[in-house]
């Protein structure tokens, strides 16, 4: 399916930087949907510590892949990219442009780019390996990895749990090496993709990271944290805001640890995510407040 008038708007950016409010405003102005690729925000239970747009907010924007999916279900970035290209092959029979935004660089690229078709894995591995991380941390887990595949073990986020597990679920089961699943061919999409990126200057950004962990705690994260603390183990939990209160709930430290780690560690995962972003060349680059020259950019 041939879709070379129909354009695929990309909105990428660090945690807290002003995503959500910027595409609401532009699909309004395009007239147009949202796709999440937030990985976080496709779980129904993850609500005040993923900072998903409430209905309010969404001010009537249709949005995918916010509240798709339970923790409980395995779900990954493969899963995601098919879903995707469906949805999209059937959002354009109507819109010549849909909006994709989100943090979550792989998925991004999943989109974009393609993902490599990954094996069927040993049911209950990651399970295992996530309690292995839950005990004994993320080095053990690095080291192991460092000698079953130094290739991917060079290229690999080494401060994201989940990439590491993945990795390793994958070598486990199948018995080769991870990078060897990785061919790195470009798949070429039936539609015109125009890549933005939205950022602050650091202090500006650090300052909002830590004002909305503060407004997340006002709104009851603690309380949500308990609810989901029973799924600690799974892959969806493995993240910034809920596992620091998990160690929290296990007394490895006290609250106010859990808060200043939860800022420090969202501030480390914005560095992270620009890191990943700016070795894009096909983004360009506009503060969140730009949206006349964004609205430009798109339409030129």
């Amino acid at each position: 399916m041939q879709l070379g008038n129909k354009k695929l708007v990309v909105i990428v950016g660090p945690t807290a930087v002003g995503k959500t409010s910027l595409c609401i405003n532009l699909a309004k102005i395009l007239n147009t949907e949202i796709i999440s690729a937030d990985s976080r925000q496709f779980y129904t239970e993850m609500t005040i510590g993923t900072a998903k747009p409430t209905l309010e907010e969404m001010q009537g924007i249709k949005h995918h892949f916010i509240n798709s999916h339970s923790v409980v279900e395995d779900y990954d970035v493969g899963k995601y990219e098919a879903d995707t290209i469906l949805l999209l092959e059937r959002l354009f029979k109507e819109k010549d442009k849909i909006i994709l935004t989100g943090g979550s660089g792989l998925y991004i690229k999943a989109v974009c780019e393609g993902f490599d078709e990954m094996p069927e894995v040993n049911e209950g591995l990651r399970e295992e390996l996530n309690l292995q991380y839950s005990k004994t941390g993320l080095e053990p887990l690095i080291a192991e990895l460092s000698e079953l595949d130094p290739d991917y073990a060079l290229e690999v986020d080494s401060a994201n749990p989940q990439r590491v597990i993945r990795a390793l679920e994958v070598i486990k089961s199948v018995g080769r090496p991870f990078s060897s699943f990785r061919n790195k061919i470009k798949k070429v999409r039936p539609f015109e993709i125009l890549k933005i990126g939205v950022t602050r200057s650091r202090d500006e950004l650090y300052e909002r990271i830590d004002g909305r962990v503060d407004e997340m705690f006002a709104k009851g994260l603690m309380e949500e944290a308990r609810t989901l603390y029973k799924y600690k183990d799974k892959y969806a939990l493995q993240t910034v805001g809920y596992q620091e209160l998990f160690n929290f709930f296990d007394n490895k430290y006290d609250y106010r640890e859990a808060i200043r780690l939860i800022k420090r560690n969202s501030r480390r995962y914005a560095k992270r995510q620009l890191t990943w972003f700016k070795k894009d060349k096909e983004i360009k680059w506009f503060h969140p407040s730009d949206e006349k020259e964004i609205i430009d950019f798109i339409n030129s």
